[in-house]
């Protein structure tokens, strides 16, 4: 349990959810982790389930936060060895009811933000030999009516995931992506902006589907974060693992 003793981990969106649970994770193995968020309430809550765990407001949307994220961590720590993309937006949004802004949110999140950070830990993890772990989900690869640009801005991450693999091997950094199922994380009605009872139904409709018959945990899919950042398991970059009870496949 001890795999990420000195080792330092930055955890975008870990004030909940599944970053949360992959932050708390990473700290019982050993890390120094920094966890951000856009409340600083949550973050703080969050930073207390740990000693090991430090919160920083953060907005994985404004460009000048990337640098700003990397550099607190540096000069805490003195080095990064895990950047976990995890933040993300989302909205149920039919083609009819589509903005340009509201497209740009979503893409601002999930491509542009991670972009920037990868490029402003970029030298710190070839420096530490360390990776990078994208958060996606089912509908970065399964289409869905109503999510599309959601989806579309996922399936980019993916994308981004492989093409990174390649690009920064020659440097020692790897970097996957674990692609999420529905989990308990307050997402409907947080980032998605359904109210309690249109969630209850999407998560009823959403347990039909699912071949195991049920929504995930946060720390089903936070462990998958953590075995692909671990250090034994050097050999793998590229992937994309896909951690829905087989929502995948129906």
């Amino acid at each position: 349990m001890d795999a990420f003793t000195d080792k330092v981990v930055i955890v975008t969106g870990g004030s909940s959810g599944i970053g949360r649970a992959a932050a708390l994770e990473f700290a019982r193995q050993g890390a120094r982790v920094l966890i951000t968020g856009r409340r600083a309430d949550a973050l703080d809550e969050a930073a207390g389930d740990h000693t090991a765990i430090a919160g920083l407001v953060a907005d994985v949307a404004s460009p000048g936060d990337a640098e700003r994220t990397i550099a607190t961590a540096i000069d805490r720590w003195g080095r990064l060895d895990v950047l976990v993309n995890n933040a993300g937006a989302g909205a149920i949004l039919g083609l009819a009811d589509v903005t340009a802004q509201r497209i740009e949110d979503i893409f601002a999140v999930n491509v542009v933000g991670p972009s920037l950070l990868a490029k402003a830990a970029c030298p710190h993890l070839a420096a530490s030999r360390g990776c990078i772990v994208n958060i996606s989900s089912t509908f970065g690869h399964k289409p869905a009516a109503g999510l599309s640009h959601y989806a579309a801005s996922k399936a980019a991450l993916e994308h981004l995931t492989r093409c990174w693999a390649l690009e920064l091997a020659p440097l020692g950094i790897r970097v996957n992506a674990v692609a999420a199922g529905p989990a308990a994380t307050g997402a409907l009605t947080g980032m998605m902006g359904l109210s309690p009872e249109e969630a209850a139904a999407v998560e009823e409709q959403e347990r039909g589907q699912i071949p195991l018959g049920r929504r995930g945990r946060p720390d089903e899919v936070a462990r998958w974060i953590v075995h692909l950042a671990d250090p034994n398991s050097d050999w793998i970059t590229g992937q994309v693992i896909t951690a829905d009870g087989g929502l995948g496949l129906a």
